[in-house]
């Protein structure tokens, strides 16, 4: 037991040693929080900080979103919230946490194994299996503590995260409800390209340049692919990358934790494991679709809503890009996400 403990210290040490390393050598000026959270803590809920091991032992690093009114002889439906892919839990996933909070549930948002200040090496690695399995972990936690119903546990899916959250929810079973905000089929996007238009001799090369970064890498800290949010930008950005930039690389989402990058070598592990193979599994269960009007990402929400078997909805809101729905508050349908969750989670 000793042992673990001082494991786990060593993990949340190093996880702070990375964070203050990559803070010094970042000039982004932060305007939110001095805690680095890109929101305000509301004065209706309360925020700890907890931490636990995935089934790969990996140490997640969450925040724990509590009511103000909490009464620990109640038991209380909750919501885990998987923040969008390079994000980090004091950026969107916070602020969806904290909502659902505000609402009466008790609302968890964690950092991704190899990302934030949750631990696993390489950093900034990613893996389809891992990142559905941080889901099912923070279903362990929270069934876990005496204050939670077993038979009330929800999950929000954010960005990429909401493709891993439907892959959780096909596998593990103690997913009640199921929602996903702007969702990226993340595997569908690298194995596929943009809107499935990436050829077999295109997708042959990019695998032949994975296999030779590989070599490179051996034994050395990984590549790195370039940022999904370029620092600078200006008109002439591509408008995705443009939108992006303008969330993670601005005061408004920028945090020192949230690189918009993932490993090179990544990438063919996301290109060749599909996450979605048993979506109609989650029947009878409900699925919830939200996505912007305008979004980039509209036809991953589109398509799965004609994959996934009833009961399911697809919510579209009016106005919205993709990555409005990360942190504007006034848009994002928060009594919508209520209803669903309270209707469902009985």
């Amino acid at each position: 037991m000793k042992k673990r403990a001082i494991l786990a210290l060593l993990v949340i040490l190093f996880a702070g040693q990375s964070f203050a390393q990559r803070k010094k050598s970042n000039t982004m000026e932060l305007t939110k929080d001095k805690n680095h959270y890109t929101f305000n803590l509301s004065d209706m809920v309360t925020r700890q900080k907890v931490s636990y091991q995935n089934k790969f032992g990996i140490l997640i690093a969450a925040d724990l979103y509590i009511p103000k009114d909490f009464d620990s002889s109640k038991k209380y439906a909750t919501i885990i919230v998987g923040p969008p892919y390079g994000g980090v839990k004091e950026q969107g996933a916070g602020i969806y946490a904290q909502n659902m909070a505000e609402r009466g549930f008790i609302a968890l948002a964690f950092d991704p194994s190899f990302k934030g200040f949750s631990g696993g090496e390489p950093r900034n690695a990613s893996s389809p299996d891992i990142f559905v399995e941080d889901f099912s972990a923070a279903v362990d936690f929270m069934g876990t503590r005496d204050f939670i119903n077993r038979n009330k546990i929800g999950v929000i899916g954010m960005c990429g995260s909401g493709g891993f959250s439907l892959s959780a929810a096909a596998s593990d079973r103690r997913i009640k409800a199921v929602a996903t905000v702007s969702m990226y089929d993340i595997a569908r996007a690298e194995a596929n390209g943009w809107k499935d238009s990436m050829t077999e001799e295109q997708r042959n090369k990019r695998l032949d340049d994975i296999g030779e970064q590989r070599w490179k890498d051996f034994g050395k800290t990984p590549a790195l692919n370039p940022k999904g949010a370029p620092e600078k930008f200006d008109e002439n950005t591509n408008p995705i990358s443009r939108e992006f930039a303008e969330y993670y690389s601005t005061p408004r989402g920028y945090h020192p934790n949230s690189l918009t990058q993932h490993t090179v070598a990544s990438s063919s592990s996301m290109m060749n494991f599909p996450i979605l193979t048993h979506l109609k599994s989650i029947s009878p269960r409900p699925i919830l679709l939200i996505i912007g009007e305008t979004a980039h990402s509209r036809y991953f929400s589109e398509d799965i809503y004609k994959m996934a078997a009833e009961p399911k909805e697809l919510y579209i809101v009016p106005n919205a890009g993709h990555v409005d729905l990360y942190d504007k508050v006034e848009l994002i349908p928060f009594d919508k996400l209520e209803t669903f969750f309270k209707e469902n989670l009985k």
